[in-house]
């Protein structure tokens, strides 16, 4: 599944097209993603601007002048396309392959002259227009922790976390409620740049040790957003580019590889937390 730094290279690259701009068409090919689409999901949005696009935690949110905001969830395969020439084929998305169309169930244009569409094969994505009012009572953004690289996180954020759990620390900042946003694979990237040991009760990590971590966190995300986030599977960014975080992993998808950090000497490991794969060097995390 795309994590945070996947969900905000495609908000990125949708920006430019979308902040500002007004929806002059949508074309609905389907009544479901994941979940069903609301009710009058296409006319709702035909002719509302886009005020801006955010991002929060691994949702896309585009607040319409309408008073409604747009909610984009990826799930594991979906993607928007953007095409912005105008002598292309109708129907037809930038770097869109063969065989591709048929899972593109919805498209967008605006009256900046870009068509984006919304591909998802297995069809895990999921969209909705909930009042923008209400937005942060919404059950999907109700009790979210503070975003990782916004200004309310820091090592302050994590010792509350942190206090009195007996569980992971790897869980716990896997907990949404702890830090927003926070996916497996760059969980285990900042464990092992700050050093620590992801079954280490959390409770149990030091002051020292949990600002390094939560400087650790915000550097991992930003190297990996800087390289269009890490390619998986499915993921591809708006351009249909691949991200390119994956070829700097330190520990991830490397079991059994040398330990990267000089003077190590250990082998990277790989254990199953919570039913997820966890990679880490059992010589240097201590």
């Amino acid at each position: 599944m795309p994590e945070l730094p996947e969900v905000e290279t495609v908000r990125r690259g949708l920006a430019p097209h979308l902040e500002g701009a007004k929806l002059t068409r949508v074309d609905q090919r389907r009544a479901d993603l994941r979940f069903a689409l609301p009710s009058r999901f296409a006319a709702r949005l035909t002719g509302a601007t886009v005020l801006r696009l955010d991002r929060r935690a691994k949702y896309l949110l585009a607040p319409l002048d309408t008073g409604e905001t747009w909610v984009t969830h990826l799930g594991m395969t979906g993607r928007f396309t953007v095409e912005t020439d105008a002598v292309s084929r109708p129907g037809r998305f930038h770097n869109q392959v063969d065989g591709e169309e048929k899972h593109t169930h919805l498209a967008f244009e605006t009256d900046r002259g870009a068509r984006i569409g919304f591909n998802d094969a297995r069809r895990f994505g999921y969209m909705d227009l909930i009042p923008t009012a209400g937005l942060e009572a919404h059950p999907w953004f109700a009790g979210l922790g503070p975003e990782p690289l916004g200004p309310d996180f820091g090592a302050e954020t994590l010792v509350r976390g942190f206090e009195g759990r007996k569980q992971s620390v790897k869980a716990t900042l896997l907990d949404q409620r702890v830090v927003a946003g926070l996916g497996n694979i760059y969980v285990c990237e900042a464990l092992f740049r700050a050093g620590l040991s992801p079954t280490r009760a959390a409770g149990a990590v030091r002051p020292a040790e949990i600002k390094r971590l939560a400087a650790a966190v915000r550097v991992v995300l930003e190297e990996a957003i800087a390289a269009g986030g890490s390619t998986l599977r499915d993921y591809r960014n708006t351009d249909g580019d691949l991200g390119y975080f994956q070829h700097a992993f330190r520990v991830y998808g490397r079991e059994g590889e040398p330990c990267v950090k000089p003077g190590c000497g250990g082998l990277v490991q790989r254990i199953v937390q919570s039913g997820r794969s966890t990679f880490f060097c059992p010589a240097c995390q201590g």
